[in-house]
């Protein structure tokens, strides 16, 4: 629950009570490599920050998953939109590798936004952060090549290239792997 509270203390920082009021509401939860967070269809009832390992998320797909987000250790995971609409979620979530999160529910974090001076503020700077995220990741897969968005990920995710295996750096940067394969062959 330290790492929660430096990054908060990174954004804005949060006084002594607020903090003894938010960590009374999380939970920590475990899951093993490989194995489903949140099913595809159904509804997301947590935010979580990711103690250690890292998640990916994904549309399920008979032949090939089609991933278009990973998270990490030290940041916060969830199917944010069906959190915030408390509908089905369209994708999955898939712990990596084995994985401990800090989960706080939907209805707790009203309470948090209700109760505490700066639950709102957490809130707004978590959301703009997403939305960047999101916005990058699209503006690179209209206006990069496979090749440009695959060398991007050495600076801006190296875990990335080091941690996850490589059929899911394929469907995350839009290809197949075989065509990652000759990327990685002609840059070596």
């Amino acid at each position: 629950m330290i790492e929660i509270r430096k990054y908060f203390d990174r954004i804005v920082p949060m006084s002594d009570n607020d903090w003894a009021f938010f960590s009374s509401k999380l939970t920590r939860r475990t899951f093993p490599k490989k194995s489903i967070i949140l099913p595809q269809g159904t509804i997301e009832n947590f935010l979580s920050f990711i103690e250690k390992g890292m998640t990916r998320m994904c549309i399920p797909k008979e032949i090939d998953d089609l991933t278009f987000s990973f998270e990490f250790e030290g940041n916060f995971t969830s199917a944010y939109s069906s959190f915030l609409t408390q509908q089905p979620s369209e994708y999955q979530i898939e712990a990596i590798t084995e994985t401990v999160l800090w989960s706080i529910s939907h209805a707790d974090l009203q309470e948090i936004y209700a109760h505490t001076s700066i639950g709102n503020t957490l809130g707004r700077y978590a959301s703009e952060g997403l939305y960047i995220k999101k916005t990058k990741r699209e503006l690179s897969l209209l206006n990069q090549s496979a090749e440009d968005r695959y060398l991007n990920l050495f600076t801006e995710e190296p875990r990335l290239l080091q941690q996850i295996p490589l059929k899911y750096i394929a469907s995350y940067i839009g290809i197949t792997p075989q065509a990652l394969s000759r990327i990685r062959a002609r840059i070596s």
